[in-house]
């Protein structure tokens, strides 16, 4: 550095010139000649001492001027997804026409608020309810069928009586109308005798008999069953009418004894042997074999008890066909039964009717659209959320809504589905979710709605400006905070601060939790204009968002 002395004036001798000051009229030339340049000069030289000469602050540290300084505060944070949707019901039914038919009756009107299973409309069924009968007619008849062919593959007993003989045995070929087996019931045995005609136009059904056994004499009560009605001319130009008597049998009846009786007193004309009250001479109905026999010779059957069964493949091949005819009837007469039910509309869900199309009158088609109902008693929307938010929502979740056209209010929905099926679009994928909005007042289907979930939140955290968090998990103090001594030596700093690793939490579009690291007395210096919008991942795989 040049300093410049300016020399005092000689008091004793002004006017003598010394040779110091001849030798300095030189440099004075010059500086006369040349001191328009050589000021700013001197003027930047003096600066310079100056400043290298003013003492240093001992506590003073330098810092970037570039980075704005604050402190972590203290706040409620929270991060919230955005976004929009179109408002729909919670149901939605068209309500079609099923048959061909004419409008009878359709007594309700736009903005009705019916109940599921309310009648919308009524249709013509005549033509319908004529098929209907001959279908049930048909399906009797199949019936009927079936049931005689399933029966074929059994004999049973015709009256209730003793099995007096079996013609078969278990395995036997039996051919159709073949005699297998023989019953008879002897608890009583009849007697038919002829009487005048005159004395029998008095008897009556019920009246007591008197009967008279040949050879022993033996007398027994019996009971006057049936008494012809006509006149008959018999041997030797008598009339007599025919009169059946029942008596009951002990045991000893048979077909071989004879006797006469009398009733009132007029005896019969002549004697005759016993008969059966019942005798069936049982046959098979179908060709087969004898698989199983149920009874035996002697034994006390009822009335179509099963004696005998049969089997084979031609009566296989009858019960199958039966069978199959019988069950297409059904399904022709089900068929029909669900057609006369169409010709009823009723409402499929409990709802408000939105559009009537069809009016009494009206001549509808199979397929023609009648009404149209939603269900109101919720509604939903439905968000599409980026790839990397998706798994932060999950079902149950609360939902802030609002719409445009209701203002000032704010409704309450909950997440009913996310959906694990994602759509791409420009290399980002989206997920569907689904919200539920209970309380609707004011709101209606169509209308455009605003979602805000709230994903994360944090109450009195410590927090930091979003753009203070650098290089995926760094945060700038300056060199005199506290949590200075924690700085990571191997991270080049600016001048006057240091880099400090911390643990992040929940984020919103301002501020950042910060969990550790910084403390709240530490300075800490960032850019505002440097927020970064790259995804960092820790050393144990997790990932932190920086908005």
């Amino acid at each position: 550095m040049m300093i410049w002395n300016k020399k005092k004036d000689g008091a004793e001798n002004p006017g003598a010139e010394t040779p110091a000051a001849q030798t300095t009229k030189a440099p004075v030339l010059f500086l006369q000649k040349n001191w328009k340049w050589l000021v700013p000069v001197v003027c930047v030289v003096i600066a310079g001492g100056v400043f290298l000469l003013k003492p240093k602050s001992a506590s003073t540290t330098a810092v970037d001027p570039s980075y704005l300084e604050a402190s972590p505060e203290v706040r409620d944070v929270s991060n919230t997804l955005s976004g929009t949707g179109t408002l729909n019901p919670a149901n939605t039914y068209t309500v079609k026409s099923l048959v061909e038919g004419k409008v009878l009756t359709g007594e309700f009107e736009e903005g009705d608020v019916l109940d599921e299973g309310s009648i919308l409309y009524t249709l013509d069924s005549s033509d319908a309810s004529t098929n209907f009968e001959k279908a049930e007619i048909a399906m009797q008849q199949a019936q009927r069928s079936y049931d005689k062919v399933v029966d074929r593959q059994y004999v049973r007993a015709e009256v209730d009586g003793t099995v007096s003989t079996l013609k078969v045995a278990k395995g036997d070929e039996v051919t159709s109308g073949q005699e297998v087996a023989i019953i008879r019931d002897s608890s009583k045995m009849l007697l038919t005798l002829e009487f005048p005609a005159a004395d029998a136009a008095n008897f009556s059904v019920g009246q007591t008999a008197q009967v008279t056994l040949d050879g022993t004499f033996e007398q027994l009560d019996g009971t006057v069953t049936s008494v012809t009605g006509t006149d008959a001319l018999s041997t030797g130009n008598l009339l007599t009418r025919t009169v059946t008597i029942a008596v009951q049998n002990a045991g000893g009846l048979t077909t071989a004894q004879a006797a006469t009786a009398s009733i009132n007193g007029v005896s019969s004309i002549g004697s005759a042997t016993f008969g059966y009250q019942a005798e069936r001479t049982l046959t098979a109905q179908a060709a087969g074999t004898v698989t199983s026999i149920h009874v035996q010779e002697g034994q006390t059957v009822a009335k179509n008890d099963i004696l005998i069964e049969l089997s084979g493949d031609d009566l296989t091949e009858s019960i199958q066909s039966a069978s199959e005819t019988l069950r297409s009837a059904e399904i022709s007469l089900q068929n029909l039964q669900d057609t006369m039910a169409n010709y009823t509309v009723t409402s499929p869900i409990s709802g408000t009717i939105i559009e009537k199309d069809a009016k009494v009158g009206d001549a509808v088609k199979s397929g023609d659209t009648l009404c149209v109902i939603y269900d109101l008693s919720y509604l939903e929307m439905v968000i599409n959320v980026d790839e990397l938010q998706i798994s932060s929502l999950s079902v149950g979740q609360k939902v802030q809504i609002t719409a445009d056209a209701v203002q000032d209010k704010n409704y309450v929905g909950t997440v009913t589905r996310v959906s694990m099926k994602g759509a791409s679009n420009g290399g980002t994928t989206t997920y569907p979710v689904t919200i539920r909005i209970d309380e609707t007042d004011g709101l209606r289907p169509g209308m455009n709605a605003n979602a805000e979930i709230v994903v994360a939140e944090a109450a009195n955290a410590l927090t930091v400006p979003n753009a203070a968090i650098v290089r995926g998990g760094y945060v700038l103090v300056t060199q005199d905070s506290p949590s200075a001594s924690k700085a990571d030596t191997t991270m080049e700093a600016p001048e006057g601060f240091v880099y400090v690793a911390v643990k992040t939490g929940v984020s919103d579009d301002d501020y950042t939790q910060i969990v550790s690291g910084i403390q709240e007395g530490d300075t800490i210096g960032y850019d505002p204009n440097s927020v970064s919008s790259d995804s960092y991942y820790y050393d144990d795989g997790s990932s932190m968002m920086i908005f």
